[in-house]
């Protein structure tokens, strides 16, 4: 699964000239997080809820209406932005993404083309559905997670148990002992059975 197929495509950007109350209004409106900042058609940096929420002044200050109005006039994109930037590439796989969301501690990526040029943004939520749809979740089947040997030909071994129900989603993780645990959804003929068939093959069923 690359990048391109699960981004949000043509994301809304500001400049870092936009004031800071615009960049949350446009925010609010669009119901979303992060605003990458573009710069004569260049990535910038890029700037969220948070930080911009954080610029505003506590409800402890001491300013008057018109001085804090005047403040708020004057402050911009610029000084909340965030930079360097941590970015996506279109064509890269997206448990790369994902891996570097979580080395650094983001919840989205600006997405670049070849040429450079910013065509979406990725997130966490766009990390979680391309999960639920490795796993099949909108599919609908049993789900079965099996621990074999971390050895060539146990998942071999598995399907030809499974059969003739089809698997429609696989999902693997390390276990432990030298073993493996797969995550299964399947469907079609036989799903009523198919754990006891796996059993029946010397498997162990983990649920």
């Amino acid at each position: 699964m690359l990048v391109r197929d699960w981004m949000t495509r043509d994301p809304v950007t500001v400049t870092p000239t936009t004031p800071v109350m615009e960049a949350l209004k446009i925010l609010k409106d669009g119901n979303f997080r992060r605003l990458p900042v573009m710069d004569k058609g260049k990535l910038i940096g890029i700037t969220t809820r948070k930080d911009l929420k954080d610029a505003m002044p506590s409800k402890a200050t001491t300013l008057s209406v018109w001085e804090l109005n005047y403040l708020l006039s004057k402050l911009t994109v610029a000084e909340m932005m965030a930079r360097p930037v941590i970015t996506a590439a279109e064509g890269e796989y997206m448990e790369d993404a994902a891996l570097r969301m979580q080395e650094h501690r983001v919840g989205g990526l600006p997405v670049l083309d070849d040429s450079g040029k910013v065509t979406g943004i990725i997130t966490t939520m766009d990390v979680l559905r391309a999960f639920t749809d490795i796993l099949g979740m909108r599919e609908g089947g049993p789900r079965i997670t099996l621990e074999m040997p971390d050895t060539p030909g146990s998942l071999e071994k598995a399907t030809r148990a499974i059969s003739p129900s089809n698997i429609i989603s696989v999902a693997t993780y390390d276990g432990r002992d030298g073993h493996r645990r797969f995550v299964m959804r399947v469907s079609g003929e036989g799903t009523a059975d198919v754990k006891q068939r796996v059993r029946d093959a010397g498997i162990t069923v983990l649920d």
